[in-house]
């Protein structure tokens, strides 16, 4: 066994698995290029006795409608005789290290109940949480999308009760940390949802939704509130620096993180890139540190350099990404060594709450 980037290699496999990433276009359609393409190179290649998997994230119906054609198609063989499909979605959770693959169930399927059992066995022996056995593809498939859009709508609640609360001169931090006594209280957060899941797979749910007749309001409003995050803490930077700064022509902002989520490298769609911009686009002379980043993705997609460190004084620190070599003590000394009297932290994810005194705090 080995690596190899010849689909040739694909012949005479007993299993295939299919996991290619499944984005959106800007409109959110569901953009399948690369599930249909990896599709296609393994169906070119595809011999009979073997058992395809797909672990791309997709809506309701689209292993069966949509690749399972093309494998048809391009190898000319028949499903159900020459070769069998299945379906388990991906579980990864990007910089947890106790969430691991082999710690996590993982949900399986199959075309067949003779292949969803194969499937099973072939994931046991590498899952040492065990495996679901879902009752058919579809089931399988809606879990995943499921998942995501159950976290997208609840993260969206939150932030609606922040941008309330700001309203109020409540601290919807200190409000969670009292609400989160109850037994029974579902601890979500407020903050940027990006990334290729949260920020991802509702769409594919309310496209397939919307080509079955059915409407999805809910979906539909928190794709909208999650979105409208970063352009809200843009604002409140600007009201904030006019307030603070009336004199400063081009205020300097320094941007703590870039990534998606905290503590890994990865990118794509980070909704911190967007606070960046939108400040930028505001006037604002920005400065982004994040040594975690990839650095080259962000330079060659989105145009943002990152600064080895910081230098001089900057009228605003916006903490974006709480990566953990972003303390809250030493964030707080650097307000102090590169701000001014009434230099201002915004602090999105709430982590400094306690740390940073009031005058320089802000918070969604």
């Amino acid at each position: 066994m080995g690596f190899t980037a010849d689909a040739a290699d694909i012949a005479g496999a007993a299993v295939v698995v299919v996991a290619v990433p499944t984005p959106v276009d800007p409109d959110g359609t569901p953009n399948l290029g690369a599930l249909q393409g990896a599709t296609r190179s393994v169906g070119q290649h595809l011999t009979p006795g073997t058992t395809v998997v797909f672990e791309s994230t997709v809506y309701p119906g689209c292993t069966e409608e949509v690749c399972l054609p093309i494998l048809e198609e391009a190898s000319g063989l028949t499903h159900g005789t020459d070769f069998f499909i299945g379906y388990s979605p991906e579980r990864i959770n990007p910089g947890d290290t106790e969430h691991t693959f082999e710690s996590i169930t993982k949900v399986v399927s199959g075309s067949t109940p003779e292949t969803a059992e194969f499937l099973k066995a072939f994931y046991d022996e590498v899952v040492t949480a065990g495996t679901h056995l879902a009752p058919s593809i579809k089931v399988a498939e809606a879990s995943k999308i499921m998942e995501n859009t159950q976290r997208d709508v609840n993260i969206a609640l939150m932030n609606e009760f922040a941008a309330f609360f700001e309203k109020m001169g409540v601290n919807p931090w200190d409000v969670l940390q009292a609400a989160g006594t109850k037994w029974n209280f579902l601890k979500f957060f407020p903050g940027l949802v990006g990334g290729h899941c949260i920020g991802v797979d509702p769409y594919y749910a309310i496209h397939k939704a919307a080509a079955v007749g059915v409407d999805t309001p809910l979906m539909q409003a928190a794709r909208v509130v999650n979105e409208g995050v970063a352009p809200r803490i843009c604002n409140r930077v600007e009201a904030e620096m006019a307030t603070r700064f009336p004199s400063a022509c081009k205020p300097r902002v320094l941007v703590l993180g870039v990534t998606f989520k905290e503590n890994v490298s990865d990118v794509r769609n980070s909704k911190a890139v967007d606070i960046v911009k939108g400040l930028e686009a505001r006037g604002f002379e920005v400065e982004v540190f994040d040594p975690l980043a990839d650095k080259e993705v962000l330079a060659e997609e989105y145009d943002v350099k990152l600064v080895k460190g910081a230098k001089g004084l900057y009228h605003t620190i916006v903490h974006a990404v709480p990566h953990s070599i972003f303390t809250c003590e030493t964030n707080w000394l650097f307000l102090r060594e590169h701000g001014f009297d009434y230099s201002l932290f915004f602090d999105v994810r709430g982590n400094c709450t306690r740390q940073i005194p009031r005058i320089n705090y802000a918070t969604l």
